[in-house]
């Protein structure tokens, strides 16, 4: 195996207080349904409007695996009338929502590590969702941390933590940096169209936050050894977000469905999970590694049925829950966040010299891939 650089020496998990059960979003949107169904009827009785259908809790079970989500705001998301989240906007004096959740998790991860914010050299917040264009919310925690050195933000949708894992790994080789924070703060409710039934029960919010550091430095027992990571993108458009700001150039579309979260859930499903377990198994044969040697599969948590496929085509047999943990039963898909969830989470239990592989995946498509080696 290739030497070993840089490590991940804590975590933080940040969770909103609210939640919202499979149970009680269907509700929501059924009663929407019938909102919807009553004020067009004379146009769906013409042909001219199709009528809405139920979703159900069974429905999302099988779809998805997902069972309830955290959200930052409940009220406004099941309410028929609104459909989405509550956030009041925040003068430019006080931290903004996205950096404070973010600063909740990264002080975790920092306790973990046993550092303060002054031991950084860097911060980056890789998410799929960033509160606006600048100042960079990297910089704002930064700030707020009392952190030194550089911050920036990025994104790569899903994938943006196992990418900024590299980043940070990247620039620890290169020597420019030698603790570095990385932060996923998600508010996904945020982009979600609550009215679309293939669509609404899929995100959660949520804020994780990992500290990587040169192995030379490094302090906290245990930690985990980075030992290779891979990414790679192919351009699809089967998940897109148009939100932004060219929008205001062109008010057509002001409001049109694809300014929020939409995709081609089946093709996803088709095109994805191959590439991803081609990638983990490809990437762990130039390591000299076999897929039995791997004690865990840190996967994005989007979709159970996707995790299942991918993490069976990798190790040629069906895994067990304790080898691709689940969380997305109780947090749902959290963007970049999912996949550091289920290893701040699942990760206690393995022995020094235990392998696992962090894998995230999504739109791009954008796949990232780190193995890990505990110590």
């Amino acid at each position: 195996m290739k030497p070993t650089d840089a490590v991940i020496s804590g975590t933080g998990l940040f969770t909103p207080e609210e939640s919202i059960s499979n149970e009680e979003l269907v509700t929501a949107f059924n009663a929407w349904v019938d909102l919807f169904n009553d004020e067009h009827s004379e146009a769906i009785a013409k042909g001219e409007v199709e009528a809405r259908t139920y979703s159900s809790t069974a429905f999302i079970e099988k779809a998805s695996g997902i069972k309830s989500r955290f959200v930052l705001n409940k009220s406004g998301i099941i309410d028929p009338h609104r459909m989405a989240p509550k956030v009041a906007e925040r003068p430019n004096s006080e931290l903004s929502v996205m950096a404070e959740i973010g600063v909740k998790a990264a002080r975790q991860a920092l306790e973990a590590a046993g550092l303060d914010g002054s031991d950084l050299d860097a911060v980056i917040v890789a998410a799929s969702n960033m509160q606006r264009a600048y100042p960079a919310m990297a910089v704002e925690i930064q700030a707020a941390l009392g952190a030194k050195g550089f911050a920036f933000d990025m994104n790569v949708a899903c994938s943006s933590a196992t990418f900024g894992i590299q980043q940070a790994r990247d620039s620890i080789r290169a020597g420019s940096s030698q603790r570095i924070l990385m932060v996923n703060p998600e508010i996904c409710t945020g982009h979600l169209n609550f009215r679309d039934r293939d669509a609404h029960f899929i995100f959660g919010d949520v804020a994780t936050a990992v500290v990587i550091e040169s192995k030379a430095v490094v302090q906290a027992k245990p930690h985990f050894e980075i030992v290779d990571t891979r990414l790679q993108t192919i351009f699809s458009n089967n998940i897109r977000n148009n939100f932004g700001f060219m929008n205001r150039a062109d008010e057509s579309g002001v409001g049109a469905v694809d300014k929020l979260f939409v995709q081609e859930g089946r093709k996803v499903f088709k095109e994805v999970c191959p590439a991803v377990a081609q990638q983990i198994t490809e990437q762990l044969a130039d390591l000299d590694l076999q897929a039995d040697q791997l004690s865990r599969l840190w996967l994005h948590q989007a979709n159970r049925n996707m995790n299942d496929l991918i993490a069976r085509r990798v190790l040629g047999r069906d895994p067990s829950d304790k080898e691709s943990p689940t969380i997305l039963d109780t947090y749902a898909n959290t963007s970049s966040a999912g996949s550091i969830i289920a290893f701040h989470l699942n990760r206690d239990d393995l022995t020094p010299g235990e392998l696992g592989v962090l894998c995230s995946f999504g739109a791009g498509y954008s796949i990232g891939s780190v193995v890990l080696r505990a110590t």
